[in-house]
């Protein structure tokens, strides 16, 4: 169980002492739009926005145009459990996309988008006492821990007939993940503990995506999308291992263990969809379930659990290709809930409830496809057994989506 005595925080990607199970705190694979609409993806179809999400929407770029997407987070943290509460705040790079059309029918993305992230320090204390003789020596436990995982995507979005869309995500997974657990005593001549769990991760990952489009009216339509990811072993190697340090910082004794190939990636399904009325209001829902509960985690399954996450999100533009500027502005809400995909002490983590609000603003005055996108977030972290720690989010979401008509053919009469 974790209790809040002491926090410092050094790393700038979380603050979270959640990370410290599992592989940390996962990210989702959205883009710059679908950060205020409650991360929704797997229907969205916009050729003005990259969208990781689904590897089919890649299709809908257009083929003049070169789209360059730059996304990253500013954030506040408070913490509070059983009354004691504490601040942080820190930034994040969220995601790097360039997406193009490589052939006819089919478009192209290549981008840098973090998997998970690591973050923590906090301390704990206790009293121990020996009854017979009522003597005492305080306890002081450490932890702490850095690292993530990072992955490096190609993707390819190929539209098969006018309605149906296929695409592919294929990333490079690579990344670190630290934790050291140290105890001392209060006692000048009691030995210290280390006890350190390492993750080394060099693997590749594939993602499927699908969307359809159905014709409602003339003026509606509804989109339709699945992802799924394939559940594979990683090429990995974990290490556990424990030591006996001296006052000097001597280490006395070290035991433990390696593990390679010892975890995996979980089997992923989503399914959503996005209702488009008019080209100006687009109404869309996402699911995703991640088998996490099936998935090796230093060489043992069931030490995680099957993580869910149902998102909703909307988007109204006025008219996308108005005079006035502020007609041409991108208004988006959306709201999500997941379960946790880790244990702690056997049970399960800390349900996530997350509300959203932005704006994307068109970066010229007249008809273009360049944006700022700027939200705000705020989630709630609530862990499933009273007393533990609590965590509430204020985040800001900033990003750049620069497109441009790059492979546009000049002609002069």
């Amino acid at each position: 169980m974790l209790t809040l005595t002491v926090f410092a925080q050094e790393s700038i990607q979380t603050n979270s002492p959640y990370s410290r199970y599992g592989f940390g705190k996962l990210t989702d694979q959205v883009g710059s739009n679908s950060k205020a609409m409650g991360g929704i993806g797997y229907g969205l179809r916009n050729g003005f926005f990259v969208n990781p999400t689904n590897p089919a929407s890649y299709s809908a770029v257009d083929s003049l145009t070169f789209i360059f997407d730059l996304g990253m987070s500013l954030q506040n943290a408070n913490f509070s459990e059983n009354g004691i509460k504490t601040n942080a705040k820190n930034s994040s790079l969220d995601h790097i996309a360039m997406q193009f059309r490589l052939w006819e029918r089919m478009g192209m993305t290549v981008g840098f988008v973090p998997y998970s992230n690591v973050g923590y320090s906090f301390q704990t204390s206790h009293t121990l006492t020996d009854q017979s003789s009522d003597a005492s020596v305080d306890t002081y436990s450490t932890y702490s821990g850095n690292g993530g995982l990072q992955q490096i995507m190609v993707g390819l979005g190929y539209r098969i007939f006018n309605n149906l869309s296929i695409g592919v995500n294929g990333a490079y997974l690579y990344g670190d993940i630290n934790h050291v657990n140290q105890t001392m005593f209060s006692n000048a001549n009691a030995y210290r503990s280390v006890r350190r769990h390492e993750i080394s991760v060099s693997d590749f990952k594939l993602d499927f995506g699908l969307q359809y489009t159905m014709k409602l009216s003339k003026n509606d339509k509804l989109n339709i999308g699945a992802v799924y990811g394939l559940g594979h072993e990683m090429n990995s190697k974990g290490r556990r291992y424990d030591e006996i340090w001296s006052n000097s910082s001597t280490v006395l004794t070290s035991k433990g263990d390696s593990i390679k190939n010892g975890f995996e990636m979980p089997q992923t399904l989503g399914v959503g969809f996005t209702y488009v009325h008019n080209d100006k209001l687009t109404i869309g829902a996402d699911f995703t379930l991640q088998k996490w509960g099936d998935s090796k985690f230093f060489g043992e399954k069931g030490q995680l659990t099957d993580r869910k996450k149902l998102s909703i999100g909307m988007e109204y533009v006025p008219d996308k290709q108005g005079r006035g500027y502020f007609k041409r502005i991108n208004y988006r809400a959306g709201a999500y809930y997941s379960e946790p995909y880790t244990k702690i002490d056997g049970k399960d983590g800390a349900k996530e409830y997350g509300v959203s609000a932005g704006i994307g603003l068109p970066l010229h005055l007249y008809y273009c496809k360049s944006y700022l996108s700027i939200s705000g977030q705020f989630v709630h972290v609530a862990p499933k057994v009273s007393g533990m720690l609590k965590e509430n989010y204020l985040r800001i979401n900033i990003g750049m989506t620069f497109n441009e008509p790059w492979f546009m053919k000049r002609r002069v009469n």
